[in-house]
């Protein structure tokens, strides 16, 4: 039994898949508690459900792209795990968006994952559990929230020394409200990084604090 927050069905805001029409299964609780989070409601509130109902749900989009994410889907580890694995048996395209301080060690390999390491500004950076670097395959993403210069500057380094840039794709995006994406970019720019800029395109299409988009 896992408890669920919403599903629902969107686009992509976020990730190399953005843009693509999506189903949202978001999980309840967190075990961070990031200075930038837009998603507190999914702290505490959220339904028990068994996973073939979940499956049932997600079924009724038409829609081959699932996204498992929170709060921090892993807090619910082995329910999340194999709700997982059943949607990669159903043949679904299955992603899930983690806050990298749960081991992702278990993770069906059919799974896309897609990681934050917390920059300083987040508050949880001693939170980063950094033995998940092994566990990403080079078809996986690892973002960057990135609300200041220190934040940028903290992120060469990370991507300097677990050398980040041969392991899977980068994505960088600003904290929202807090650094103007330009600023993020000319960085990027000015130092040649070989990494994807991104905006939460789901921010611009729709108010920023609205839920289930």
């Amino acid at each position: 039994m896992l408890k669920v927050n919403e599903i629902y069905y969107s686009v992509q805001g976020e990730s190399t898949a953005a843009g693509l029409p999506c189903i949202f299964v978001r999980l309840t609780y967190c075990n961070l508690r990031c200075t930038y989070c837009d998603t507190e409601y999914a702290f505490y509130d959220g339904k028990d459900m068994a996973i073939p109902a979940i499956i049932d749900e997600v079924k009724k989009y038409n829609c081959k792209l699932v996204e498992i994410t929170g709060g921090e889907p892993l807090v619910q580890m082995e329910e999340c795990l194999g709700l997982m694995r059943q949607l990669c048996d159903e043949g679904f395209e299955v992603l899930i968006e983690t806050g990298g301080s749960l081991s992702i060690r278990n993770i069906d390999p059919r799974v896309k994952i897609i990681m934050d390491l917390k920059c300083p500004s987040s508050g949880m950076e001693k939170k980063n559990f950094y033995e998940n670097i092994d566990y990403l395959k080079p078809a996986d993403e690892l973002k960057f929230v990135i609300g200041s210069r220190e934040d940028y500057d903290w992120t060469k380094e990370i991507i300097s020394k677990y050398s980040l840039d041969k392991k899977c794709e980068i994505l960088f995006s600003v904290v929202f409200g807090k650094l103007e994406p330009v600023q993020l970019v000319n960085w990027i720019l000015e130092d040649k990084l070989k990494v994807r800029f991104q905006l939460q395109m789901h921010k611009f299409i729709w108010h920023p604090e609205t839920k289930g988009v």
